[in-house]
């Protein structure tokens, strides 16, 4: 074997010989496509605040792709850009494939270039020419690493300045940012720049995050979140086999997703353990973290009386921001600690938040074990976010069922059997190797957005839609990236950024989910679904998530 091919793996070799399936409007390439005008999209909320921001790209209209000739684009060659911002998720490569793919197919001179580290850069002008050949080794593979990743935020008007320049230097046309909604945000307010400024440069976004919080009627789903949610529903169906056997150990597994519950949810569905918690419904119902300590206690108990003292727990990263008080200590924390960056040390910052915080949040953090009140002021991400992936809410919601259950032990004079084992999944379902739907799906992103910019189109992000129904019938088009933001407070300023789309309550999945939780909790219904596979029936390879499903089903 090659040497230099010697840190790949034979899955990776078979990998490479897979062909993605593109949409048939896609197959000839952009200059067989006509681009037809929907109608013009407004946002859901913040309409008059946003059109004041987005004087040049707001109110555009949705985008059809059409069978049919187009304007001419093979003759003039262009410079095209892309970057990955923010988290890993699988199938990232191949968009750029689909990207390099779809621009050749135009014109043979047409260029791609890759941003190396993120947004950074393209601040700092780092970048790296791509080919066939440097391609062909990252073709259907998990990872970020062809080009990395970065979280960079460009929001001041020298970075806008920075980047005006560093598209001059480079003769970049065009720039393909492939994010999730805070580096989306990012592409509007760069496609925003260069219209102001009249620099006939195209922004395009690609909807990328394991998490599933970026989608809505034309995005019906972002990339990665199908292979990441099937490694973690593996791990999890691991466990629920393990407890079935062993029968002595509950297991809190908390799973990645920030700001939303798409992701628990869906393994939920997948693997059915005893407990799901639903960020978002707790959120509704207003559930003190008392009250989600007592639900979870309830079903503990009832379990150990049928002489059941093992189950499985799943618990969304972000449910710490879900929980009533939580919220509100969260929300004056960040204004607290925004306003005073300049304080480092642990102790510090205890004392000084202390003294700013209300009353019932000060009584409320005291009440805290010490490990998760000082991880609730650790320094912020450069989006003004929590780092709830350091939050160990896992280990809090233990802590306090342990001490409910000793207090039960004594009203009742009865002897809980509990034992305990805590799990986080996040960073092992961001690289996996994307499965054929992601892959599919990402190569035909990537297409997608090179049929966008060989058109002039910005200020979009691209959309392939119908995404249940085989890759050869799927939707492909764009919409504007304004028709998706709103304006919320972040570092203590109002700001646009992409609206986050939660778990609908009234939603197919969740109330699918709910006719059956009462069931999972009394009974061992587990589901083992195994690892993803990549060869074999087309029922087991290409299934979607149950999420999509039963979105999407008539």
């Amino acid at each position: 074997m090659n040497k230099k091919l010697t840190c790949i793996s034979k899955l990776q070799v078979e990998r490479r010989k897979f062909r993605p399936v593109l949409p048939d409007i896609l197959k000839k390439g952009a200059s067989f496509i006509r681009l037809v005008k929907g109608k013009f999209m407004s946002s859901a909320v913040d309409q008059v605040n946003l059109r004041k921001i987005f004087k040049n790209t707001y109110g555009l209209p949705e985008i059809m792709f059409k069978r049919g000739a187009s304007v001419d684009i093979s003759k003039k060659s262009i410079k095209v850009a892309v970057v990955f911002s923010g988290g890993q998720a699988p199938g990232g490569h191949n968009v750029i494939a689909g990207l390099f793919d779809g621009l050749k197919k135009a014109n043979k001179k047409n260029i791609l270039i890759g941003y190396l580290g993120g947004p950074s850069g393209i601040l700092e002008n780092r970048y790296k020419l791509i080919s066939k050949k440097m391609l062909f080794n990252y073709r259907n593979t998990g990872g970020f690493d062809f080009i990395q990743s970065g979280r960079a935020k460009i929001e001041t008007p020298e970075q806008f300045r920075l980047i005006k320049d560093n598209f001059s230097a480079s003769k970049v046309d065009a720039l393909v940012i492939v994010g999730g909604d805070d580096s989306n945000t990012n592409a509007a307010m760069i496609a925003e720049y260069m219209e102001k400024e009249n620099l006939n440069k195209c922004v395009v976004g690609v909807p990328k995050t394991i998490d599933g919080d970026l989608k809505n009627d034309y995005i019906e789903a972002s990339f990665g979140f199908d292979t990441a949610t099937k490694i973690y529903s593996e791990l999890v169906g691991n466990i629920c086999r393990d407890v079935n056997s062993s029968r002595k150990y509950w297991h809190f597994v908390r799973l990645m997703g920030r700001s939303a519950s798409h992701i628990t949810l869906e393994v939920g569905l997948k693997t059915q353990p005893n407990i799901v918690l639903i960020g978002e419904e707790i959120l509704e119902s207003k559930m003190t973290l008392v009250q989600v300590v007592e639900y979870i206690v309830s079903i503990i108990v009832k379990r150990s009386q049928d002489g059941k003292n093992f189950g499985v727990i799943l618990v969304p990263e972000g449910l710490i921001e879900f929980i009533y008080e939580i919220k509100e200590l969260i929300y004056n924390l960040n204004d607290v600690l925004v306003k005073n960056a300049e304080i480092v040390t642990n102790e510090e910052k205890k004392e000084f938040v202390y003294a700013k915080l209300p009353k019932e949040h000060f009584n409320f953090m005291k009440s805290l074990p010490i490990e998760i009140a000082s991880q609730l002021m650790l320094d912020r991400d450069p989006h003004g976010n929590v780092r709830v992936s350091l939050i160990e809410t896992e280990k809090l919601l233990v802590e306090m069922v342990k001490k409910r259950l000793l207090e039960l032990k004594k009203e009742d004079k009865y002897e809980w059997k509990f034992s305990a084992i805590t799990h986080f999944f996040g960073y092992e379902g961001r690289c996996g190797i994307p499965s054929n739907f992601d892959a599919n799906y990402t190569y035909a992103l990537g297409y997608n957005s090179a049929v966008l910019v060989l058109n002039g189109i910005t200020g979009y992000l691209s959309s392939i839609r119908n995404l249940v129904r085989p890759p050869k019938y799927w939707k492909c088009g764009g919409i504007p990236l304004t028709m998706m933001m709103n304006i919320e407070k972040r570092h203590g300023e109002y700001n646009p950024v992409i609206r986050k789309a939660l778990v609908d309550l009234n939603g197919k999945p969740f109330k699918k989910f709910v006719k059956n939780r009462v069931k999972w909790a009394v009974n061992d219904s587990y589901v083992f679904p195994g690892p993803v596979q990549y060869f074999g029936p087309l029922e087991l390879t290409d299934m979607t998530t149950k999420t999509l499903q039963y979105e999407r089903s008539e």
